[in-house]
């Protein structure tokens, strides 16, 4: 059973501490994606798994197996680079079992496992041609066949699909997903791309400054996210925040902010969100939880300053209590620049942070 264990691990380039203590356990089989901003500590931690990286202290553990101070080639992992990584001078078929001839593997395995890897990944009719004769996307499936035939216990992805175009990226998202699936190997990936990450992975990492903000399934961070970064990072358009204060009066609590947006507080969170009255708080409303749901909702006045058509819906790009906010209306609502549009808001989805911590004020 392929587990992956990183124990307080850490990482320092010189006085410079990159990755504070962190600790992960990835699951044998798991499809783990560690997604976060430019500079998060992502990719330096998957190249710690790997070996790339040594750590400065902690524990790596693969297998239930202590490698933290074991070279790359000795952990079992295979890893799957953005820039593909192949030789231009040699086939399809030499790239991929170039690995497996190093190691001394005889010529009749070599082929077998070549062979194998080809008809997984849909590379037989290319055997025989270089890179430069193959697209963006076949050059990926090489160098993800180049992984596969070294039979890993680990598969470590680090933006493979970067360099790819839009189409290429979603039809590359679903063959790795549909390779894990059939592998039932466990899967490491990395990606800056919170929609690759939530569309591919059974639990997301999302990271900042080397610290983990939350691990879990797409569906629980989009839901519920534990504060404003991860509120912020997970979703696309990404969710509005308008900054106010928790008010109480006769028709019970409201969130007002000094722009003029009041919302009411739905009867359910009333007693849970009470004990925040005269806090500073961020409230956040995702632009999909702005359309009317057949349901009476409160509504708030949003200053649209551009309108963008994407077909099934329309997103309004405006102002909202002296904020910017994104509203996803209707395809054919009727609005333009400088328009002052009334939007719904479904209180029962929105949420509630301490402007102090960033940490959400729970449901």
């Amino acid at each position: 059973m392929a587990r992956v264990s990183l124990e307080r691990i850490t990482k320092s380039f010189g006085d410079v501490t990159v990755i504070p203590p962190l600790d992960l356990e990835i699951a044998s089989r798991e499809f783990v994606v560690l997604v976060g901003p430019s500079g998060c500590g992502k990719t330096t931690t998957l190249r710690m798994i790997a070996g790339l990286e040594t750590a400065s202290s902690g524990v790596v553990r693969i297998r239930d197996r202590d490698v933290t101070n074991l070279r790359p080639g000795l952990r079992n992992c295979s890893m799957v680079f953005q820039n593909y990584a192949l030789y231009p001078h040699m086939t399809v078929a030499e790239n991929i079992g170039y690995g497996m001839k190093v190691r001394g593997t005889s010529a009749g395995d070599i082929d077998t496992a070549v062979k194998n890897a080809a008809r997984i990944l849909n590379l037989d009719p290319y055997l025989a041609r270089r890179p430069k004769q193959l697209s963006g996307g076949q050059r990926q499936r090489v160098a993800i066949g180049r992984a596969i035939v070294r039979n890993p216990d680990v598969f470590l992805f680090d933006e493979p699909l970067s360099n790819l175009d839009a189409k290429l990226r979603i039809e590359m998202r679903t063959e790795i997903k549909s390779l894990h699936r059939r592998l039932q190997t466990t899967v490491v990936y990395v990606t800056h791309d919170q929609v690759e990450a939530m569309t591919m992975a059974d639990r997301v990492v999302v990271m900042n400054g080397g610290r983990i903000e939350q691990a879990a399934d797409p569906i629980t961070l989009y839901e519920k996210p534990r504060n404003l970064f991860v509120a912020a990072f997970i979703g696309a358009p990404s969710m509005n925040f308008i900054e106010g204060e928790l008010i109480g009066g006769q028709g019970g609590l409201s969130f007002r902010a000094e722009g003029g947006v009041e919302i009411a507080i739905p009867a359910a969170r009333q007693a849970i969100y009470g004990a925040h009255v005269g806090a500073r708080v961020v409230v956040g409303i995702r632009p999909e939880h702005t359309v009317a749901a057949g349901k009476p909702l409160p509504m708030i006045e949003l200053k649209v300053r551009d309108v963008e058509p994407l077909g099934p819906h329309t997103l309004l790009i405006g102002t909202a209590g002296g904020a910017p906010f994104t509203a996803q209306v209707a395809a054919h609502t009727k609005a333009a620049a400088d328009d002052t549009a009334l939007v719904p808001i479904d209180t029962d989805k929105m949420h509630l942070f301490r402007k102090d911590s960033g940490e959400v004020i729970a449901v």
